[in-house]
């Protein structure tokens, strides 16, 4: 079997707008994914009032902070938080190019999964551009480890990921997510996968200033008795491990452009997902950038090694 790409640069077909709350800032905020050109990649604008701010580019070199989510910016400035699950969501279903319009310093959580930005793209259509799609193509192993942690990539023909979890907890344990990726899915595996958390936790988190627009509503909580008291349980018998895949997806989408490639992780987590791709990103021996060399789409496209685009870091 042969690499399924597409061979050409995407965007939305035309503005989707939605409004929630932040999980960690309990503040209404709202956004509007809007289309753009051509290898512009995935940008954040930040609007006050009816003023744009700061352009956050959705890349590694930006993230600023990886405490309980991925931040772009200054942690302590102007940041965008919680990127994540729309990063997910706009890498799952194929989406190069877009500017994400925003009132406020965190991205709305919604349901904790990646669904309401699925709902959104579905909403804009997405439109196929006449520019070719560049991807980095992972040419050797690279990894990185922390203690019992670990996290690598290797070549593959595809993309794909392998997320492994461990938890003391019973009602978690250890799981492990494999698949390759594709629209489809990431629709139907991966995308209603909702973040979680503890009870125990919760009251540490608040005096931290995090998770003050968590609730029952928005993330899978764990009770002091190792059960599940969300009242619907779980969606997937395994939705904590997919949710980490989630979380993943949108991490690496921060590469700049899609990889061809395997990433696996044991006990990773949003630190742990930027380090690797840092890692691979800074070793020019580890990847190439290339993209389709005929313009039929389906498997077994040939690929040839092209320039780097101007708005990707592929030197850290």
């Amino acid at each position: 079997m042969g690499i399924v790409l597409h061979d050409y640069q995407t965007t939305l077909k035309t503005r989707a707008s939605l409004t929630g709350t932040g999980v960690h800032s309990g503040k209404e905020v709202s956004i509007s994914f809007v289309p753009t050109d051509a290898d512009s990649g995935i940008v954040f604008q930040l609007f006050s009032g009816a003023e744009q701010g700061r352009e956050f580019r959705a890349l590694v070199s930006e993230v600023g902070a990886t405490d309980l989510c991925t931040m772009l910016g200054d942690p302590a400035g102007e940041h965008i938080a919680t990127v994540e699950h729309i990063m997910a969501a706009l890498f799952g279903l194929g989406i190069d190019n877009v500017a994400v319009e925003i009132d406020g310093s965190e991205v709305p959580i919604f349901d904790g999964s990646a669904m309401a930005f699925v709902e959104a793209i579905d909403q804009a259509g997405i439109e196929t551009l006449s520019v070719k799609r560049r991807y980095i193509r992972v040419i050797k192993p690279v990894r990185i480890e922390n203690g019992a942690s670990w996290a690598e990539f290797r070549p593959y023909d595809g993309t794909r990921f392998e997320i492994e979890i461990d938890f003391e907890s019973p009602a978690i344990g250890r799981q492990l997510f494999a698949s390759d990726l594709n629209a489809d899915i990431f629709r139907r595996d991966i995308a209603r996968a909702r973040t979680f958390g503890f009870m125990k936790d919760v009251e540490r988190l608040w005096a931290a200033g995090y998770a003050l627009g968590s609730s029952l509503e928005n993330s899978l909580v764990i009770g002091d008795d190792n059960r599940v008291i969300n009242m619907g349980g779980l969606r997937y018998p395994n939705e904590f491990v997919r949710h980490k895949t989630l979380d993943a997806i949108g991490d690496l989408a921060l590469a700049g452009a899609r990889f061809i490639g395997c990433f696996r992780s044991y006990r990773g987590g949003h630190r742990m997902n930027a380090a690797a791709l840092r890692r691979l990103l800074s070793d020019r021996t580890a990847f190439e950038i290339v993209e389709t060399t005929r313009r039929e789409r389906g498997r077994g496209a040939e690929m040839h090694a092209v320039n780097a685009p101007l708005y990707a870091p592929w030197m850290i």
